[in-house]
């Protein structure tokens, strides 16, 4: 989302960008704001980013055949077993995420396997595709998504780690919530730029951002659902 919502605020883009990760509301909006359609980032959600990955960039890399990998999913949402089997998540010619178990489904499992993790020995974890950033642990909760992205899209325009930003009104799960949030260097020699943002908990407060871009009301640059 960080590099399509710099492109489209310099280039004059439709806004605002609207998020994508969740295909619960990506569902939604195809039944109900078709019309909006063109708002939603072009980005897959990270499950299938990481799944057309897996079968491609890391079978590549590892020299595997991409029908020998089986890719696993652990999500809290079932919403996401509906994504994995939509069928333009295959372009790679292999479905991106072959099973999705929910988080209970998984505790579940545990407990039948018997396993104490509290007894397993300590372990690294696997870096298959390297580190994480600092944003992508902010991304799974309500606002994570928006404020990964303006701290990546900063980084993107000036070369540097985002710092003073306050995004302390718009996490959480009040309803709707909305902040302007100005990226301005810390330098105070430069330009800097005031995004308008606003996240939505639940499809419910979602109309209320949606119905504001349909009669053209908008203030928003960006807007997490």
């Amino acid at each position: 989302e960080a590099s399509e919502l710099v492109n489209r605020v310099q280039t004059g883009g439709r806004l605002p960008l609207l998020t994508s990760c969740c295909p619960g509301w990506v569902r939604f909006a195809e039944n109900f704001y078709p019309d909006l359609l063109p708002h939603l980032s072009t980005c897959k959600s990270p499950q299938q980013m990481f799944g057309a990955l897996a079968k491609t960039y890391f079978a590549g890399k590892s020299g595997l055949d991409p029908a020998n990998i089986v890719s696993v999913s652990i999500m809290p949402c079932t919403a996401k077993k509906y994504e994995a089997q939509r069928p333009e998540m295959c372009s790679s010619g292999y479905r991106d995420v072959d099973y999705v178990i929910t988080t209970r489904e998984l505790a579940r499992m545990v407990r039948q396997a018997g396993i104490d993790f509290a007894t397993l020995p300590e372990q690294t974890a696997d870096e298959l595709m390297g580190r994480y950033s600092g944003a992508a642990t902010i991304f799974g909760v309500t606002g994570g998504v928006m404020e990964a992205a303006l701290r990546t899209a900063y980084r993107f325009v000036t070369g540097r780690e985002l710092e003073h930003v306050d995004v302390n009104r718009v996490r959480g799960l009040n309803g709707v919530r909305r902040a302007s949030v100005s990226l301005t260097p810390n330098n105070g020699n430069e330009a800097g730029l005031t995004v308008n943002v606003a996240v939505a908990h639940g499809l419910g407060n979602a109309r209320t951002l949606l119905d504001e871009i349909r009669s053209g009301e908008s203030p928003y640059h960006l807007i997490e659902i």
